[in-house]
């Protein structure tokens, strides 16, 4: 089967295409020129299943082009900064993007399915308890801009599956795992300025939940909605629901090092997000923790991923299980040392 994938050179999008040829299949990588294709090449290069289209998801004509000859495409593209100095291209990217893979699936015949990655911020905050797949968002508060497109997103995919269009929606959590170091591995980043004393303390006092599930995990859900998925359905890829106090005491309890002594407050790192906001629009270079990012840990989102259990026969691993994994990789690689 000859299936495209977009945001192929992502955190995800790479690992997602080299999983795919390993289940046999063509598929083509779309990119952008000036991606960075290290992780996609070292994982794929030389082999004759794994192809490159260039272009730009908010491009038609390119996309089109890439998507002749393709059966499915998975959806992958975003832009999933919590913050950047010109807000509008992630409307462009997340809402503009979906709508031309709609447009494209219109128009190429041989198209039968798309999978739309999504993001657990479509369905909003779970503040006291633990939500599933029919929890919708209020739509009229967001953290952060990206979490107003993926809802935003959410509601066109939403309809264009009640017009028929066979697409199935997943809902990933906090990605994390071994490999490539981008936005999306938000828990990695955090955990070398644990390691590398720049990160002190606790992240607040544990009152933020998340739900953090390994990239493997996530990848193989894909994979599974690809086979057994109903279109129009809407699918939780969720892990294990935990704060960052709980993180930070798991990581030390793995690298057998001591648990940090002190808990930041929320309004002291809120400052930190204002200042790294500032320098960043002095320097060029995205800020690791932003204000809209404090906004996000002063919620919890916390999700069950029962139904892809059931259906997909998607069984996420431990938090416990792939943190030791990532944290022996960045020992390895010389990140962070204990």
């Amino acid at each position: 089967m000859k299936i495209l994938v977009t945001g192929a050179s992502g955190y995800l999008g790479g690992r997602l295409c080299r999983a795919l040829v390993d289940d046999g299949h063509s598929v083509t990588a779309f990119v952008r020129p000036s991606s960075d294709l290290s992780s996609l090449i070292s994982g794929g290069g030389g082999d004759s299943s794994l192809e490159l289209a260039y272009g730009d998801i908010t491009d038609l004509p390119s996309l089109i082009k890439a998507c002749v000859g393709c059966e499915i495409v998975f959806h992958t593209a975003a832009v999933v900064e919590p913050w950047l100095p010109n807000p509008s291209k992630i409307l462009s990217v997340n809402v503009g993007g979906l709508r031309n893979i709609l447009q494209a699936f219109n128009e190429i015949k041989t198209l039968k399915k798309i999978i739309y990655t999504s993001s657990f911020f479509a369905l909003g905050f779970t503040d006291g308890y633990v939500a599933d797949e029919n929890q919708v968002h209020q739509g009229k508060v967001f953290c952060t801009e990206y979490e107003k497109s993926k809802v935003i997103a959410d509601k066109i995919a939403l309809e264009a599956a009640a017009n028929g269009v066979p697409i199935i929606l997943l809902y990933p959590g906090v990605i994390y795992g071994t490999g490539k170091l981008t936005t999306g591995n938000i828990l990695a980043h955090i955990l070398i300025e644990r390691f590398n004393g720049r990160l002190p303390g606790y992240i607040g006092r544990g009152s933020d939940v998340f739900s953090f599930v390994h990239i493997e995990d996530v990848v193989s859900g894909h994979i599974a909605a690809m086979h057994k998925g109903r279109p129009s359905e809407r699918y939780l890829l969720s892990g294990e629901n935990a704060s960052f106090v709980h993180v930070f005491d798991i990581a030390a309890a793995i690298t057998k090092t001591r648990k940090p002594w002190l808990h930041l407050p929320m309004w002291l790192i809120e400052i930190y997000g204002w200042i790294s906001v500032f320098f960043a629009r002095v320097t060029g270079k995205l800020p690791l923790i932003s204000y809209p990012t404090v906004r996000v840990l002063r919620h919890q989102w916390a999700y069950s991923c029962d139904k892809a259990a059931e259906e997909l026969g998607y069984s996420p691993r431990s938090l416990k299980e792939g943190l030791k994994e990532m944290l022996c990789w960045l020992k390895n690689s010389g990140m962070i040392k204990y």
